[in-house]
């Protein structure tokens, strides 16, 4: 048994003083009491610890090498897009599982006990399988095994080009299967994640309304039993338009209308919604799976949160294409996005809790939802992924409940995180993975080899 003590705990009851909590040998909280004397591992400020809902692990290393326009006057999504798959065509599995490993050790680091990997590079470059179809898969899990964050595996099912069906683009092939494939990769993917804990999911990703057939889609949530299903949906205006000319309805209606949406389903990005849209599907409950620093890197657009947390939307932060990984930074943006939009303040806050405590239990909730994972909350049985804020921090001496949270989140970064564990393993300590060296070290090895080569 694990002792954590608090001067201040976020837990199920709300915020409580001079909390001890009690973590079982199977990583699961086994008590939490408040007012008791100092014992065990001591931190300032012990939160919940949310999962990172949504990230393509390999895009972080890309990072700092798109921002060149070139010869062209517009740069966009899709021009982006070409660059990221010229830039994946040189990714080796050794590659990828260094970066995947430092991605996650970023994310504990940030604040996030689980990483929900939105998994669609599966094969060689020019589209042949490897010998062991789920090798990539396993290079994930390898990650896993070494950073020790709590993993949610999505294998992606990514078939065609376009609503049109036709082909995968050269950049795509390595992403791609057929229905049949990918099946025996689903059960290959499940295989690569026997060796990890207990608190190990493998759920399912169809990529996008583009990307797969409307049978498929409508077919998804039985790839997998009781797993999460994520989708890309209404992220780009185009897309839109795609859809609509194609399918003869909005993306969001086109789901709404044919795709047993409930809650095990997290759609990502939502960018590109209606009102009326944003309504109805809110009430579906679904979680909104946002990535609010990619969304505006990748010029997306704002999603509209006040009308989705309004109508009772449940919502979750992921970091996407890993440019920079800081729960703090997410949850900022995600806020201050409403108020350029809408020339206001404090956009997201509600009359019961600030904004900084209404945005973190939501994401919270919302996280453990699309990670299909026994957490989100510090309460007896769920899952021991925690945070401890340093309350010795110039910007949080003296803060207090609410007011703590609303300081992290417009005033801080990762330097305010002193510790994090994820099912009961304490991997960060004193502000630092405790594999860093050897995880930076391989990370430094595989970019170098691969930069080179570009």
């Amino acid at each position: 048994m694990n002792v954590i003590w608090a001067e201040q705990a976020l837990t199920a009851d709300g915020w409580a003083k001079d909390v001890r909590v009690e973590v079982g040998a199977d990583g699961r909280i086994a008590s939490v009491t408040p007012d008791s004397p100092p014992v065990g591992h001591c931190v300032g400020a012990l939160l919940p610890a949310p999962a990172n809902s949504h990230s393509h692990a390999f895009q972080r290393a890309m990072a700092g090498l798109t921002e060149q326009r070139g010869a062209s006057k517009s740069d966009s999504f899709w021009t982006w897009r070409h660059l990221m798959f010229r830039f994946l065509d040189a990714l080796t599995p050794d590659q990828v599982q260094a970066i995947a490993a430092l991605v996650q050790m970023e994310m504990l680091e940030a604040g996030f006990a689980t990483n929900v990997e939105f998994h669609y590079l599966h094969h060689q470059p020019g589209g042949r399988a490897y010998d062991r179809l789920g090798e990539m898969a396993e290079r994930i899990a390898a990650a896993a095994e070494t950073s020790g964050v709590g993993l949610t595996l999505l294998p992606v099912h990514y078939q065609f080009g376009g609503c049109d069906q036709r082909p995968l683009a050269p950049g795509q092939v390595r992403f791609g299967n057929d229905p049949d494939q990918f099946a025996r990769l689903i059960e290959a993917s499940r295989a690569a994640l026997g060796t990890l804990p207990a608190d190990t999911v493998l759920g399912v990703a169809p990529h996008s309304l583009r990307a797969v057939s409307q049978e498929d889609l409508r077919r998804a949530a039985g790839w997998v039993a009781e797993g999460p299903v994520h989708l890309h949906l209404a992220e780009q205006i185009p897309e839109v338009e795609e859809v609509q000319a194609h399918w003869g309805a909005r993306p969001v209606d086109w789901a709404l209308d044919n795709l047993p949406l409930d809650p095990r389903w997290c759609l990502i990005h939502l960018t590109q919604m209606t009102p009326k849209e944003t309504d109805t599907l809110a009430k579906t409950g679904v979680v909104a799976g946002l990535c609010p620093l990619t969304e505006a890197s990748l010029g997306d657009g704002v999603f509209d949160g006040i009308r989705w947390g309004d109508a009772g939307g449940r919502m979750s932060i992921g970091s996407d294409s890993n440019i920079r990984i800081s729960l703090a930074e997410e949850l900022r943006q995600l806020d201050t996005s409403q108020r350029l939009r809408d020339h206001s303040r404090a956009a997201m806050a509600t009359a019961e809790h600030s904004t900084g405590r209404r945005l973190f239990e939501a994401i919270c909730h919302g996280g453990a939802q699309a990670a299909g994972r026994g957490s989100g909350c510090l309460e007896v049985g769920g899952w021991a992924d925690l945070l401890a804020l340093n309350t010795q921090h110039i910007d949080l001496e003296g803060l207090q409940k609410d007011t703590l949270l609303d300081s992290f989140a417009f005033t801080g970064d990762n330097r305010m995180i002193s510790d994090v564990w994820a099912a009961g393993r304490h991997l960060v300590q004193e502000g630092q993975h405790i594999r860093r060296a050897e995880i930076t070290n391989a990370y430094r090895k595989a970019v170098r080899t691969l930069r080179d080569g570009l």
